[in-house]
């Protein structure tokens, strides 16, 4: 059985205390300084709806949590697609946090819908074809007489431009948010140029892949103005990365260009796009539809019927990591999934974080993380005392960077709980 959720009307009364973490979290420089101003850009735009889709791999997570019956996991929701995956693949509990509430609310609504949509084929169309008028009144009909009040009222009320944010999945949920934004301002700069990067999609081998990606994107890598603008951090808040990750994600390179061609060209090029769903939203921003092409693991129809059987044992809260580790028992966690949220942390917030991880951890217990470089960010800043209770092994996070299909991150790393 689930721990009772915390009342997430009192999360949401307390939104401010959330929205402070995230500013402890980003905020490094003063605000009149030119750093400054660009963190307190990024929380500004970090605090609505960021990622409909989360860009990092199930399947690489799968395999290197390696996931028995009963375990507990604990992760950050972002947009929910991985968190379902494992859901999926299986039969764990898994509590699910996070400090942006938009993102609390789809991961409500998925709940809900994998509860209460009549079959597989009303899910398929809600989330993976996210562009019909049936799915206003699936929600309406099916939805909104179970979700909680606070999620309710997210979807129902207006944007910027005076729509019901529930109408995002007739439009096209995969155009919304700050990513689906970027994605599209993205696509429009490239057209402006004579470029389409839908083309990408037409490639029936992987030779052919490399073909289009070096005639129609790599040469706008080229051009001086989108040299310059690519290496200016506001350019990527569209990508949920903040300031300080943005040097993480530059290295030793001159330009953040060159660093964004070569995460581009494993994206259109590393993987058959007939297998690689992050490549249909980058480059066709959406899944592919009527059932023709790849799609995250928990939309894919043999994985409904797991997600009704297990869907109580998801519980999905407004709070923070440490804040939820803090009021956890010691040795009571089974696996963590930090997604790359640590790039953004001071020492004193990544200290933290491990003091109670290191905790809660049972032995055995997975930690997965991802970063914008290529190294673990975590030895000489995180006590030796700390690390030395968990085993790393470089050489397989290596393997699983070059086997995720998001292609976005510079390294995928695995710490593993000793025994004491």
């Amino acid at each position: 059985m689930l721990e009772p959720a915390t009342d997430h009307g009192a999360n949401a009364r307390s939104s401010g205390k959330k929205n402070s973490r995230l500013r402890q979290a980003v905020h490094r420089h003063k605000a009149i300084s030119n750093k400054g101003i660009q963190e307190r850009l990024f929380t500004l735009v970090f605090s609505g709806l960021v990622y409909p889709q989360i860009w990092e791999d199930p399947i690489v997570d799968l395999e290197a949590l390696d996931l028995q019956p009963d375990d507990h996991l604990v992760a950050i929701a972002s947009g929910g697609c991985n968190i379902l995956s494992y859901l999926s693949a299986a039969p764990i509990k898994i509590t699910a946090v996070d400090l942006n509430p938009a993102h609390v609310a789809l991961n409500k609504l998925k709940q809900a819908a994998v509860r209460h949509l009549p079959e597989y084929r009303a899910f398929q169309r809600f989330f993976a074809e996210a562009d019909g008028r049936d799915n206003v009144k699936a929600y309406e009909d099916y939805i909104r007489p179970h979700l909680d009040e606070v999620s309710r009222k997210y979807w129902e009320s207006r944007n910027l431009f005076g729509r019901r944010r529930i109408g995002y999945f007739r439009s096209n949920l995969y155009r919304h948010g700050l990513l689906g934004t970027f994605i599209g301002a993205s696509h429009l700069l490239a057209r402006a140029h004579g470029r389409n990067p839908r083309k990408m999609l037409t490639a029936r081998t992987r030779e052919e892949q490399r073909q289009i990606f070096e005639a129609e994107l790599a040469p706008l890598f080229e051009k001086r103005h989108i040299r310059w603008l690519l290496n200016k951090p506001s350019a990527l808040f569209g990508l949920g990365i903040p300031p300080s990750q943005f040097e993480a994600l530059k290295g030793k390179e001159t330009h953040m260009s060159k660093v964004l061609l070569q995460r581009l060209e494993r994206l259109a090029c590393d993987f058959d796009l007939q297998d690689n769903y992050f490549a249909w939203q980058a480059f066709g921003r959406r899944y592919a539809t009527g059932g023709a092409g790849p799609l995250p693991p928990y939309l894919k129809p043999e994985s409904f019927e797991n997600l009704r059987e297990r869907i109580d044992n998801l519980d999905v809260q407004h709070r923070s990591f440490t804040e939820y580790l803090a009021a956890k028992d010691d040795a009571s966690l089974d696996a963590y999934v930090l997604l790359d949220a640590q790039d953004w942390m001071t020492d004193d917030i990544l200290l933290t974080l491990w003091t109670e991880i290191e905790r809660t951890a049972k032995p055995g217990a997975r930690v997965i993380f991802r970063t914008a470089g290529e190294e673990s960010i975590l030895p000489g800043r995180v006590p030796d005392a700390i690390l030395e209770k968990f085993s790393y092994d470089e050489d397989r996070g290596k393997e699983w960077t070059k086997q995720d299909r998001s292609s976005i991150y510079g390294g995928f790393h695995l710490y593993v709980r000793k025994a004491d």
